[in-house]
């Protein structure tokens, strides 16, 4: 499934129409961001992280259940900075069920869930959206991050290396969550338990470290090597049964 998914996989995945899948995608098959084949979408790229899409259908039960764990942490009325990728995006539909959040993201998708509840106060970071997952990283979207102070921000990494913590593929990305840790009295790194496994193309840029008592949920406990590494936070391991408390997903 590396880089393709079928429209209606994904859009019972995101719970949407085909139809909205198929309206959604069209601008980025006229710009050759991806193909569509058979009823399936194609991606043209070649990115060390795979496509968005196609992360939203691996390991989806793990990151159903940690979303879940993830929402059972943010109340109604907190406030709230979601960064961009699969894992957060099921995060935002597991919040659906809160109330009163104020939320900010460079996440276009995440903006889009979460925007239409009632009581809700979302801010879009960004203007320039990234066309293999609609996230922005542009000046505009690190400046309205950086105006925010909120209870807590959701992070997101590409894998965890025992002494190394966690790591991404990009410098934009380490740049994001150092403002969002920046603006937020606690951070939640948000992680299935296949990221504590080597990998072949492995990312070399670290996040910022985690303070004490900051979060980290998972759907497995963390290998022993990795332990004194978390000492300091509060690690939380989401059992799968949270994972049917996401409608529509």
């Amino acid at each position: 499934m590396m880089g393709t998914v079928s429209v209606q996989e994904l859009s019972q995945i995101l719970g949407v129409s085909d139809q909205t899948i198929r309206r959604v995608t069209r601008p980025l098959a006229e710009r050759g961001a991806l193909n569509k084949v058979h009823g399936a979408l194609v991606s043209t790229k070649s990115a060390l992280d795979p496509p968005f899409m196609s992360r939203m259908t691996l390991h989806r039960g793990a990151k159903m259940a940690i979303a879940n764990e993830v929402a059972s942490i943010i109340q109604d009325g907190d406030s709230v900075a979601i960064d961009t990728g699969s894992t957060s995006a099921f995060i935002a539909q597991a919040l659906q069920k809160r109330r009163d959040l104020t939320v900010v993201t460079n996440s276009a998708y995440v903006a889009s869930t979460l925007a239409m509840i009632p009581g809700n106060n979302v801010s879009m970071a960004g203007t320039q959206l990234r066309d293999h997952d609609g996230a922005s990283f542009d000046r505009t979207a690190f400046q309205v991050v950086e105006r925010a102070e909120v209870d807590f921000c959701v992070l997101s990494a590409s894998m965890i290396h025992a002494t190394k913590g966690f790591l991404v593929y990009e410098q934009c990305e380490v740049d994001m969550a150092t403002a969002m840790m920046n603006s937020a009295a606690r951070s939640i790194m948000a992680v299935d338990a296949t990221k504590f496994e080597s990998q072949e193309k492995r990312p070399s840029l670290r996040q910022p470290p985690l303070n004490d008592k900051d979060y980290l949920v998972t759907d497995a406990e963390p290998p022993d090597a990795f332990r004194p590494a978390f000492e300091r936070l509060v690690v939380r391991v989401a059992s799968r049964r949270r994972e049917q408390g996401i409608s529509g997903a």
